[in-house]
């Protein structure tokens, strides 16, 4: 029996470049359910209660997406790892290097090849 699906949720501020590059990046991943969010109002898709509900882990690219996060979900993400990778907001979509920086970070953080 293969071992269930880990629901990742991604997120950055405007779900633009990073969050939906590393959606992308990790979609067809055989142990992975991935979704992608923002924290900003303006956002292509804006983090709401049910992507928290939904995630098993939320990995954010600054520690403000972190701390924005907590401010409006505390409760909802009380019992769920929140990893920050650190990852600035200077890359646009599929950039080469940021796509290497998401393999490298998420990979080696979900223990996934």
């Amino acid at each position: 029996m293969s071992a269930p699906r880990l629901n990742v949720l991604f997120v950055c501020s405007r779900n633009q470049w990073r969050s939906p590059t590393a959606e992308q990046l990790w979609r067809r991943h055989p142990r992975l359910n991935v979704r992608s969010g923002g924290t900003s109002p303006s956002a292509r898709h804006t983090v709401a209660d049910a992507d928290i509900d939904w995630a098993d882990v939320v990995i954010v690219m600054e520690q403000k997406h972190k701390s924005r996060l907590v401010a409006d979900f505390g409760a909802l993400l009380a019992d769920k790892p929140v990893h920050v990778l650190d990852i600035p907001d200077e890359y646009k979509y599929m950039d080469p290097e940021l796509v290497e920086l998401l393999e490298q970070s998420v990979g080696s953080l979900l223990n996934i090849e």
